[in-house]
């Protein structure tokens, strides 16, 4: 049987491969990636040193263009659903072509693919489907979520306390009620009006990578900014990916 490794990468620094991650890139022979663009060729790059690195034998790296999605569609829901049955239906091409019976091949997914990522519902979308039969296993990775505590050398919780895991999307509702802490993955434009001035944010972008930015303090103050320096660093590299917590005042 055809077999897929989805393998999570981290953000940026090839070391940031887990030594199971390093052992799954032995037993690949066609590493699958979706071009994002001229704008992204970054995150296309990384892929290629990881593999060069990591991967000991003849390798095929396969490219495939990126199905267009909305980005500003009236329903979330059904655009979302509509990106995923195309990338479906291209994921299932691409193995069917490139993946002989018997072979492994992979896709190298930034992060972890637990954490906003499709890849795995478009995978359990193309079992699904009943045309091609395939097995495939999940390599966990570092996530921009860790690389931001770390970077700040901070912990995500206070003590016995809970931490929130959200979108940009979800964040412009504001935040969830108790929310003590906050992380948001997803946020292409942070607007912060409608929030606590008094919040302290712990914000990074480009997590990992020679890039990385970060900032944090009373959200108050430090948010015009973050909104400053994001707009830069965009204009600079043509794209941007970043992460932040957001952590309610301390009790009294």
């Amino acid at each position: 049987m055809r077999r897929i490794r989805v393998i999570g990468i981290g953000t940026g620094n090839p070391e940031h491969l887990t030594l199971q991650a390093v052992a799954a890139l032995t037993t690949v022979e066609v590493v699958f990636v979706l071009d994002k663009g001229a704008d992204k060729a970054d995150l296309l790059r990384v892929r290629r040193e990881i593999c060069e690195r990591f991967v000991p034998k003849p390798y095929r790296f396969v490219e495939a263009q990126d199905p267009e999605r909305d980005r500003s569609p009236t329903d979330y829901a059904a655009a979302v659903n509509a990106w995923h049955a195309a990338r479906a239906a291209l994921y299932e091409a691409m193995i069917e072509r490139e993946i002989g019976e018997g072979a492994c091949g992979a896709f190298l997914v930034w992060g972890d693919p637990s954490l906003y990522d499709s890849t795995l519902r478009i995978l359990e979308r193309v079992a699904a489907r009943g045309r091609l039969a395939f097995a495939y296993d999940v390599v966990p990775g570092i996530t921009s979520v860790q690389a931001l505590a770390a970077g700040h050398r901070i912990a995500l919780n206070r003590i016995g306390g809970p931490v929130h895991i959200t979108t940009g999307r979800a964040l412009a509702g504001g935040l969830a009620p108790q929310a003590d802490s906050t992380v948001v993955m997803l946020d292409g434009d942070p607007h912060f009006d409608h929030l606590d001035p008094d919040l302290t944010i712990y914000w990074g972008a480009y997590l990992g990578m020679p890039e990385e930015i970060l900032l944090a303090g009373r959200l108050g103050e430090v948010g015009p900014e973050i909104r400053r320096v994001r707009a830069e660093a965009r204009a600079r590299h043509g794209w941007i990916m970043d992460t932040y917590l957001l952590r309610a005042p301390a009790a009294d």
